[in-house]
């Protein structure tokens, strides 16, 4: 293990406490869910963009997958150590760092003439998103008072966390239409750009931990987590028992089960482990991978309908998930007075009953099926859901968090969410695949010809895997039923999500 020190400071100095100052609540809120939201649709983006960057760099439908990949990978596989990073570097320092990464591979992105520019700058965009991501939720939690105030923050986080994916699909449509698909990746170094002069202002450094990093620890979960992403993505290019795919399994077991036996010996783990002994934390983080997966393959599998079935641009499929979009941001504002009539754990509960409806009635859709009401509606009624039962997931996943873990337990949260993403589309095209006798050489975005037998096969495998992420609702919810129950009436809480203990 590394032990880390400053040069020219005692290790007493090192753990002083920062003298607290009160900032401009509305600034720092402003600066974390804009920071999210960036790094957050950028695994979404590109989906809509996917046959012009085919088009535009001659990528083989096998490696235009990995576009979105590449991202996926790296952001998953190196939360854990962001999160750890954030908690002996200094959070506020960490973040600044990690989104000054994610502007330049972003400004690198853009300008890419290759195949290899291109996958090697969206790998570097995950690189700057692991490192910044875990940091947002953290200062979140130690910039707002736990109560009415954090719940209304997390609310916004929240509908930040669930919406930026459909945000992204209409951005990378309207930018791939009426400019170029570079510009989806352009987009955020102005942004980037604002945010790293105004964090430093905005936002208040936390108090820096003498301490060691994991190395052991780190190295094995980010190589079996990426190990895990990479045998779904290739189950989904060449099959389950492809000897690549069982070898990249077989490889995570063992990392992942290492992975447990250092943290078990580890003195300051990269990832207490005492963070899943509570039964209904534990259940959030299973839950939100379940949940991110399902709705975040709906997207996947809902934009390649509607270009390849019902013959829309990028940016009218992108404009199609408003509807889910819009119902998700509104409900966010009515969180706060929900969770306050009917507790937290009620809430989240119905918030995924509603979620798991929507996504059922939307999984009927075939080949000629009306955009309204039979897919409109059922968004709607999703986009319901996952607004009512994001914020108090995300509360249930840092809820009883002792100060010096809420570096990790974000960095768990956000890990759940990019691996739900990664695993869930690579799962449910690969299940769509062999339920209608064929293959994905093709990527899921990428539109088929626009015969009609293409058509109808197109809209069986679209349903097909939408019952797919109707499963995984399901199992979420079950989840959620199982971890979480009401608030004991004799223990006065705040308004955060009660869980077992």
């Amino acid at each position: 293990m590394l032990r880390i020190f400053t040069p020219g400071r005692t290790r007493r100095a090192l753990s002083a406490p920062v003298a607290p100052v009160r900032r401009d609540p509305r600034l720092v809120l402003g600066v974390i869910l804009a920071t999210y939201l960036m790094i957050v649709l950028d695994a979404s983006v590109v989906i809509t963009a996917l046959p012009s960057i085919g088009e535009r760099l001659d990528f083989s439908p096998a490696a235009l997958s990995w576009v979105q990949s590449a991202y996926a990978l790296t952001f998953g596989g190196l939360l854990l150590l962001g999160a750890r990073m954030g908690d002996i570097l200094g959070r506020r320092r960490t973040f600044v760092a990690g989104v000054a990464l994610f502007t330049v591979a972003s400004f690198l992105g853009g300008l890419a003439q290759t195949e290899a520019w291109l996958l090697a700058a969206r790998a570097l965009q995950g690189v700057g998103a692991a490192i910044a991501a875990p940091s947002t939720l953290a200062l979140l939690t130690t910039s707002f008072r736990e109560g009415p105030e954090r719940i209304r923050a997390l609310a916004a986080y929240g509908a930040v966390a669930g919406g930026g994916g459909s945000v992204g699909l209409v951005l990378g449509g309207l930018l791939t239409d009426w400019i170029s698909w570079r510009w989806g990746l352009w987009i955020n170094v102005p942004v980037g750009i604002v945010l790293v002069w105004l964090a430093p202002r905005v936002l208040e450094e936390t108090e820096r931990r003498a301490g060691r990093f994991d190395l052991p620890g780190a190295a094995a979960s980010t190589a079996g987590m990426t190990a895990l992403v990479y045998g779904f993505v290739h189950a989904a290019e060449a099959g389950w028992g492809d000897g690549v795919t069982v070898a990249s399994f077989a490889t995570a077991a063992v990392l992942l089960v290492t992975f447990v036996a250092v943290e078990r010996r580890a003195a300051q783990p990269v990832t207490p482990l005492r963070l899943f002994a509570d039964r209904g934390r534990a259940g959030a983080y299973l839950a939100r991978l379940l949940l991110v997966g399902g709705v975040f393959s709906m997207f996947f599998f809902l934009s390649q309908y509607l270009q390849g079935v019902r013959g829309a641009n990028p940016l009218q499929a992108g404009l199609a998930f408003l509807p889910m979009t819009a119902v998700m941001f509104s409900t966010v504002q009515f969180v706060p007075r929900l969770s306050a009539r009917w507790g937290d754990a009620r809430l989240l509960v119905t918030g995924v009953a509603l979620a798991l409806a929507g996504m059922t009635w939307l999984s009927r859709l075939g080949e000629t099926t009306p955009f309204f009401p039979a897919i409109a509606l059922p968004l709607v009624v999703l986009g319901l859901g996952m607004g009512a039962a994001l914020a108090p997931l995300t509360a249930a996943g840092i809820a009883g968090v002792a100060p010096e873990d809420a570096g990790a337990a974000s960095g768990v949260v956000n890990a759940a969410q990019q691996l739900g993403v990664s695993l869930g589309v690579s799962l449910l095209v690969t299940v769509a695949a062999a339920a209608n006798g064929a293959t994905t050489g093709r990527p899921a975005s990428a539109a088929l010809p626009p015969d009609g037998a293409a058509r109808a096969h197109l809209a069986d495998s679209v349903a097909t895997a939408l019952t797919g992420s109707a499963v995984l609702l399901a199992l979420g919810l079950a989840v959620v039923a199982a971890a979480v129950r009401p608030p004991r009436p004799a223990v006065p809480a705040p308004r955060i999500l009660e869980v077992a203990r």
